[in-house]
């Protein structure tokens, strides 16, 4: 009986030893839990903004159909001595306007993929993903002579498949903080009060270029100056991400807020 007692204490005082080490592991494993992450595999990320004191911004436009809108665009800009912007285009509109695509490139602006075909990639394979930014990408290096390495995905449409397969393809994925919404062509004054409204340090701000935007030229130039008044200056997407330590968001999938229909004239003109 007394052997039985002894043998049931070593075991407790065994037992009692081992809660003891797991209690301190996962003490030291909380603690460190900021530490440990930095060698865990880093999630694909899109990136919306980038973190920064600094009165920094990037104007984006998207471009996929049309050719009324960018020139105009384009003027205001000019106009205005924005020399930094990035113009996301749309492969299958820059072989039908490689006009247009030089004025941009020529007036020093950066230019960034927004697809071949203008739909969701996310009901796609991954091999027609692939396809699809790879397309696009070798249209693109043709036309401007440059490898682009940023995409905007058409109608900001992504999950983590397609996080990934960009990030295989060497892109970084571009979203938006801001969204004018001036492609719902919301009027003028909502444009101009969206963007200035919510426009912080940081920020990447969605425009377009394409012609179903109709107040967008008209915005504009009231977006920069009351920007301006406000200390803020105007940078590409790249030297905005070069500049602060960009932190990008691991998601499936892109926010509803985030993801634009894409219009019936967009779709049939992309996929042309």
């Amino acid at each position: 009986m007394n052997m039985f007692y002894v043998m049931n204490g070593r075991k407790l005082k065994k037992y009692f030893f081992i809660a003891i080490a797991l209690v301190f592991s996962i003490g030291i494993i909380y603690a460190e839990r900021d530490n440990i992450t930095v060698f865990a595999p880093q999630q694909p990320a899109a990136i919306y903004s980038v973190p920064t004191d600094k009165k920094v911004v990037a104007l984006t436009f998207d471009i996929s159909w049309g050719d009324k809108r960018a020139e105009p665009i384009l003027e205001v800009l000019k106009e205005k001595n924005i020399t930094q912007a990035t113009f996301f285009l749309s492969s299958t509109w820059s072989q039908s306007h490689p006009e247009l695509v030089k004025k941009i490139q020529d007036a020093g602006y950066e230019i960034g993929s927004h697809g071949h075909k203008h739909d969701f990639y996310t009901k796609y394979s991954d091999d027609e993903i692939r396809k699809q930014i790879s397309t696009a990408h070798t249209i693109l290096a043709d036309i401007t002579g440059k490898q682009p390495n940023l995409i905007r995905l058409p109608n900001g449409d992504f999950d983590k498949r397609v996080l990934r397969i960009a990030e295989e393809l060497q892109y970084k994925v571009i979203q938006w903080d801001t969204d004018s919404m001036d492609w719902m062509n919301i009027g003028t004054d909502k444009i101009i009060d969206r963007v200035v409204s919510r426009t912080h340090p940081g920020d990447i701000i969605l425009l377009h270029a394409s012609d179903t935007v109709l107040q967008t030229h008209e915005a504009l130039p009231v977006i920069i100056d009351q920007l301006r008044e406000k200390g803020y200056e105007f940078v590409n997407v790249t030297q905005l991400i070069n500049g602060t330590e960009a932190e990008g968001n691991s998601v499936q999938s892109a926010p509803s807020d985030q993801k634009k229909p894409a219009s019936a004239s967009q779709l049939s003109a992309a996929s042309e």
